[in-house]
């Protein structure tokens, strides 16, 4: 049987391929960030707070966003944010002070939910086949930027020094704003409304009450402790391989061949994330990315590029899955509200992500990446398998 690709509607396809864009951009110097303010005397706690100041500001911004897409196009939002991730890039070369340096984090947090919130609030409000395989290219879209872009940065960096791959990432934002613009306006120029602030607010208060359910609730906590370790791991991931003895040539290939791999492995994870519950996407993928960050910690003392190399996809496919089945969810139980529950849903993941980026620059000091990968890897496990009660409930109900 000759291999196909998972199914995308037209509207998935732009919105994946205007992340792929934006990620792109970024990545061209993100997954050097750490090891780049490590060497201008940034203590590790300074990289957390760096980090928190980028995935915060999402949190607390994600609300506002939501109740813009009431009244402003989502590909219009879309755009503009794209932009502003060109004006971080811009930033990285003129900040002259540690102060100008955090506002410019901020900025890109900013933009990050007015792109997040729009992006999924296009995705949950459009009729689709399938919400988790969707959200599952969206996702997906992310990792495949991951591929391509740190091989190129890397050469850029070589070549021009920072100054040069942040100027590359601003031109690349600047094009993927009109891209966005021209493909996603007039598919989505029915999405504003008349809703008003007090209208809005209420409607965040009833999708609470719909999250707060307990046969969603223990779902949405297991996706959050994924995202809090993939926010340990988005920030300091590379100073992990660093300490392992890898030189940065050595953890630019691993990531590459890494995300390369990834590529074919990830069709495969859409289709079957599109044939599975959303809650068992989840519980399933809280339990691989557990199982995976446990055997990390374990085996620190023998671990090779092969080995890495494993592990590590398994929590690229469990955190995939958890991800997919969350917002597949959120989509269906609030399918009435879409611009509400696309800003909670872009809520969870910043706010998980900032706070494993401080919480891990306080205690890697004292406790270390072993017993870190460990104890979060157990913690996960085990809520991805405790989530299958109350599934299995379900299930019976059904």
């Amino acid at each position: 049987m000759m291999f196909s690709l998972p199914k995308i509607e037209k509207i998935t396809r732009d919105v994946a391929l205007s992340h792929f864009l934006l990620m792109s951009g970024y990545k061209l110097y993100s997954f050097y960030f750490p090891i780049y303010l490590v060497a201008e005397s940034f203590s590790l706690a300074q990289v957390g707070y760096a980090n928190f100041l980028i995935y915060l500001p999402i949190a607390i911004f994600a609300p506002i966003a939501g109740f813009l897409n009431h009244k402003i196009n989502p590909a219009v939002l879309s755009s503009l944010s794209i932009f502003g991730y060109g004006v971080h890039a811009l930033g990285m070369i003129v900040f002259p002070n540690i102060f100008i340096f955090y506002l410019f984090q901020i900025i890109l947090g900013i933009s990050a939910a007015l792109f997040f919130v729009s992006s999924r609030a296009i995705l949950m409000s459009s009729q689709l086949e399938n919400y988790d395989r969707s959200f599952a290219w969206f996702y997906s879209a992310d990792l495949y930027a991951a591929a391509l872009s740190p091989a190129l940065g890397a050469l850029v960096i070589w070549k021009f020094g920072f100054l040069g791959v942040f100027a590359l990432a601003l031109f690349l934002q600047f094009f993927n704003a009109i891209f966005c613009y021209f493909r996603l306006k007039n598919q989505t120029n029915h999405l504003p409304d008349s809703v008003k602030i007090k209208e809005s607010s209420q409607n965040y208060l009833k999708v609470l009450e719909v999250i707060k359910n307990k046969n969603i609730l223990p779902f949405i906590l297991v996706s959050f402790l994924v995202l809090v370790f993939g926010g340990f791991n988005n920030t300091f991931f590379a100073l992990f391989l660093k300490s392992l003895g890898w030189s940065l040539n050595h953890i630019l290939v691993f990531n590459s061949v890494l995300s390369l791999i990834f590529l074919p492995i990830s069709f495969w994870v859409i289709k079957m994330v599109a044939k599975l519950k959303s809650e068992r996407n989840v519980s399933w993928g809280g339990q691989i990315a557990g199982a995976s960050s446990i055997l990390l910690g374990g085996l620190i003392n023998v671990l090779n590029f092969y080995l890495v190399f494993f592990i590590v996809l398994g929590k690229y496919i469990g955190g995939l899955m958890a991800g997919s089945g969350r917002s597949g969810l959120l989509s269906v139980k609030l399918k009435d509200k879409p611009e509400e529950s696309a800003a909670i849903d872009t809520v969870f993941a910043p706010l998980a992500t900032a706070l494993g980026s401080v919480i891990g620059g306080l205690i890697i000091a004292s406790l270390g990446y072993s017993l870190i990968f460990i104890f979060g890897g157990i913690l996960i496990f085990g809520a991805g398998l405790f989530s299958k009660f109350p599934f299995a409930k379900i299930n019976k109900i059904r």
